[in-house]
């Protein structure tokens, strides 16, 4: 079970009641060839600048070819951005710091400009834009918020979520005559079988079999399960952020041999995301953990799975 994460510029967003591209006023030039113009304006005041997060709804396209859409990939839910110093000079994030929240804008980038940059620092732009013209955002400002902001927001949601997940855990293990152990964490874990030796340190690889369900009972994760396409030991190294937290903490209390159960909260899982259709935003998950392999390093060629 690992982190997963979705480039930005690979997302995309079903539009919004109205096309966009054809909508009526002139574009507005930019450095490098970027055109932006406002397709609807909400009349704000407040614009996003460097540091800050902004929340949107984006669909990518090549001329006329819809590549991505971010509606679809994070369950009808905003994308969020950091916006940093641009490494392009026409890159489409510079044209963001222009709109404010409630806005609706096109936003066009000159594939033949964004050619001429990356010939500049010795890379190539992928093969499949070689003919096209044009990368075109479509894109609705959600919202603008300070890295504190979104930090002050986002532990307060983790604590309530961490609160009833904690109740529904609580009345799980009543349900099914469960007595796990419960870490400061909020994490419960339940060693079935104990292992010998050290219980690993950071920095240390451990490789584990695993199955992950959620409360229902379903499958979602296995490497263990040929069906899961990737039945074979999985390695990660503790304390380094490979997994989710739940894993590093709970896998760290089992020694080699060990065999036990993870109850994992979603804010030590994946929170509010949703790594994949079979695990909803803030699904408690459990995980079957067999510990075969303690040892110093990093795993050697090891390829960490998807989420199925």
């Amino acid at each position: 079970m690992i982190k997963r994460i979705i480039p930005i510029a690979l997302l995309g967003a079903v539009f919004f009641g109205f096309n966009a591209c054809k909508s009526g006023g002139s574009f507005k030039k930019l450095e490098g060839g970027l055109e932006y113009k406002i397709a609807k304006d909400a009349k704000g005041d407040k614009k996003p600048k460097v540091g800050d997060i902004v929340e949107l709804h984006i669909k990518l396209s090549a001329d006329d070819s819809v590549l991505a859409v971010s509606r679809k990939e994070n369950n009808n839910q905003p994308v969020q951005l950091m916006i940093q110093p641009s490494q392009l000079k026409g890159d489409w994030t510079n044209a963001l710091t222009n709109l404010t929240v409630g806005d609706s804008a096109v936003i066009r980038m000159s594939i033949d400009s964004m050619r001429s940059e990356l010939t500049k620092k010795g890379q190539m732009i992928p093969p499949f834009l070689e003919k096209r013209k044009n990368l075109i955002y479509e894109v609705v400002l959600v919202s603008i918020k300070s890295q504190e902001q979104m930090r002050q927001e986002q532990e307060a949601q983790a604590s309530k979520q961490m609160q009833t997940d904690d109740q529904l855990l609580r009345d799980y293990f009543t349900k099914n005559n469960i007595q796990p152990q419960k870490t400061a964490s909020g994490l419960y874990y339940l060693i079935e079988q104990q292992g010998s030796g050290d219980t690993p340190r950071p920095g240390q690889s451990v490789t584990v079999n695993y199955t992950g369900r959620t409360m229902d009972g379903k499958v979602f994760d296995s490497n263990t399960d040929p069906a899961m396409g990737h039945a074979e030991p999985f390695s990660f190294v503790i304390g380094q952020g490979q997994v989710i937290p739940g894993w590093d903490e709970g896998v760290s209390l089992m020694k080699k041999g060990s065999k036990g159960k993870l109850f994992i909260p979603s804010p030590l899982a994946y929170g509010p995301q949703s790594p994949a259709p079979t695990v909803p935003p803030n699904s408690i998950l459990i995980f079957d953990v067999e510990v075969t392999k303690i040892e110093d390093g990093a795993p050697a060629g090891q390829q960490m799975p998807p989420v199925q």
